[in-house]
């Protein structure tokens, strides 16, 4: 801590005034009213205290260097965040988290893994939202009128331009898949079958199929010139395919 003063450029009055604060503090440990001997603290900041929270602030001003993405903090919180759209950003990402490893490993720090969790806020995120308004605002929830409101409101996000942002990993395939696996399971009378059966029982394909079929469809309009000059530059370009 001192070092990192030091290297911050504090006056040597101010750092030896903090190094006095920090030496000589001992502790122990109490357990159903018995007491460990004293033992001297060696290392980190005394909790409790208005300084504490400043120094460790101090401590910790540097965990965003070279970070690429968005690094938010507030004293012992930490986000990484940032909107990811191709397998590129979720790298970057990654790279990040890598960066913010062996930052802690240098400073002889650790990141609590239990408190540690992901967040996604996208497509899913968004249906499950409608899906939940739709299930508390029609309570008999017949086929018809269910099904009608799932198609219209809730698997657009699913799928508007699904062919420029289609899931690559099976979680979030899985994630995508997990919206229609609800809103079949809300429908009266189907609640005791299996999603393979509510799908057939509906007529229904599942999201992945519908991706894949969706998919062909594309590829076929673009091969058959249904995308204008700009594709069909693009295909008889030299050394563009093969």
């Amino acid at each position: 801590m001192v070092s990192k003063l030091e290297s911050q450029r504090f006056d040597g009055w101010t750092t030896r005034w903090i190094r006095n604060w920090l030496d000589g503090h001992t502790q122990r440990v109490t357990v159903n009213g018995s007491l460990s001997k004293w033992k001297p603290v060696t290392s980190g900041i005394p909790q409790g205290s208005v300084l504490g929270l400043v120094l460790f602030n101090i401590f910790v001003g540097d965990m965003d260097s070279g970070i690429e993405r968005t690094l938010s903090k507030f004293a012992d919180d930490t986000k990484l965040c940032d909107a990811v759209n191709t397998l590129e950003g979720r790298d970057a990402i990654q790279r990040d988290l890598d960066r913010l490893e062996r930052w802690a490993y240098a400073k002889l720090m650790k990141f609590n893994q239990a408190k540690c969790k992901v967040l996604h806020l996208g497509h899913a995120q968004k249906a499950n939202h409608i899906l939940g308004c739709v299930k508390r605002s029609v309570a008999s929830r017949p086929r018809e009128v269910t099904l009608h409101l799932y198609s219209a409101l809730v698997r657009y996000y699913l799928e508007y331009r699904i062919q420029l942002w289609s899931p690559q990993h099976r979680k979030d395939m899985d994630l995508l898949e997990r919206v229609q696996w609800r809103a079949t399971k809300m429908i009266r009378g189907l609640e005791h079958l299996s999603y393979k059966d509510r799908l057939r029982e509906l007529g229904l394909f599942s999201l992945e199929k519908r991706r894949l079929w969706g998919d062909l469809i594309a590829a076929f309009q673009y091969l058959k010139r249904a995308y204008g000059e700009m594709g069909r530059d693009s295909l008889s370009g030299s050394g563009v395919i093969g």
